[in-house]
C-alpha cells in the first residue's frame, strides 16, 4: 500500500534534501536555473530572469500542502546552498511506480552529490512511501545522467524512440532506467 507521507527532510553525509523556501530564489537563479549548460537536456528553458524562478518557487511551496507532492532543494552541507533540485515528477499509487527527476548546478558535476541524492530518494521512496518500482529516464544524448542512474543502483532497461519533445520541439530518444523493490532490499546480499 502507498503511504503519501509529503516532503520530509533527508539527510545524508553531505546533503540535507528539504523543501524549498522563498529563500532560495537566488540560489535557483544562480546555481542552475539561469544556465543553458544545466537545462541542455530538461524540459525547460533557463529562467531568464529571478522572477520567473520566484513565480515557479511559488508554486512549489503551494504544493507542499499536498501529501503526494515530493520536491527537495538538494543543500550542500558546506556553505548552506541550495545547488540542484530532486524530485518525484510523476507516479501511480494503483502501479506502485514514481518516476525521479533532478538537476544540479554545474559546479558540483562530477562529484558524486547528484549519486548521493537519488539514492536517499530512492531509499525515502521504498521504505516511507512504499513504491515497489523507481524509474527515470535522460535524454539518450546525455550519458552523465545515465552514470548517475546506474550509480544509484538503478538498470538500464532501454531506449523510448522520440519519447519526449525538447524546448525546441524536437523529439528526441530518452533512456530509461529503474530499480525494483526486490532489487533495492537484495542489493547487499549479492
Amino acid at each position: 500500500m502507498i503511504n503519501h507521507v509529503g516532503t520530509r527532510n533527508i539527510e545524508t553525509k553531505r546533503l540535507i534534501l528539504r523543501k524549498f523556501t522563498m529563500d532560495d530564489a537566488q540560489n535557483i537563479f544562480d546555481n542552475w536555473a539561469n544556465d543553458a549548460q544545466v537545462t541542455k537536456y530538461l524540459q525547460w528553458k533557463p529562467h531568464q530572469n529571478i522572477d520567473v524562478t520566484k513565480s515557479i518557487l511559488n508554486d512549489w511551496i503551494k504544493s507542499y500542502e499536498r501529501l503526494d507532492c515530493y520536491n527537495w532543494a538538494i543543500v550542500y552541507k558546506e556553505n548552506m546552498q541550495a545547488i540542484g533540485s530532486i524530485s518525484l515528477v510523476d507516479f501511480s499509487d494503483l502501479h506502485k511506480w514514481c518516476e525521479a527527476g533532478y538537476c544540479l548546478s554545474r559546479n558540483y558535476w562530477n562529484s558524486g552529490i547528484m549519486t548521493e541524492a537519488l539514492k536517499a530518494v530512492i531509499d525515502f521512496c521504498f521504505t516511507k512511501i512504499g513504491f515497489n518500482r523507481v524509474q527515470a529516464f535522460h535524454h539518450a544524448e546525455n550519458q552523465a545522467s545515465g552514470r548517475v542512474m546506474l550509480k544509484s543502483g538503478m538498470i538500464y532497461e532501454g531506449r523510448l524512440r522520440q519519447y519526449r519533445a525538447n524546448t525546441r520541439g524536437e523529439f528526441v530518444d530518452c533512456d530509461m532506467y529503474a530499480i525494483l523493490r526486490d532489487d533495492y532490499l537484495n542489493r547487499d546480499n549479492s
